[in-house]
């Protein structure tokens, strides 16, 4: 059992950025391919970027890419997303997930960008 907690949504203008983290406990997550999903109302949960568990791979949805940056430290068993230059798109429920033989996700945190 993995226990996800995303922390670090807020109301931002657009242009700025925020820094999304999830701790995970329970189970260390370098056993997990971890990533983040967003959902805006009245839309389907959608991809936004994941770290490889086992090598430095990074993947992105195109919309983000070059603007979001994921990262995961295994030590502090923690999982981060830098999101700059953020655009009222951006705005979402932002969800942590920990693939492995089954997915365990996060209950979310808020980011609102305001235009």
């Amino acid at each position: 059992q993995v226990l996800l907690v995303e922390s670090g949504g807020a109301l931002v203008q657009a242009g700025g950025s925020l820094r999304l983290s999830c701790a995970a406990s329970g189970r260390t997550i370098s056993g997990y391919n971890m990533g983040w999903f967003r959902q805006a109302p009245g839309k389907e949960r959608e991809f936004v970027a994941a770290a490889r568990r086992s090598v430095s791979i990074t993947t992105y949805a195109d919309s983000v890419k070059g603007r979001f940056t994921v990262s995961r430290d295994n030590a502090k068993n923690t999982v981060y997303l830098q999101m700059n230059s953020l655009k009222p798109e951006d705005t979402a429920v932002y969800y942590c997930n920990a693939k492995g033989l089954r997915d365990y996700w996060g209950q979310g945190t808020q980011v609102t960008v305001s235009s």
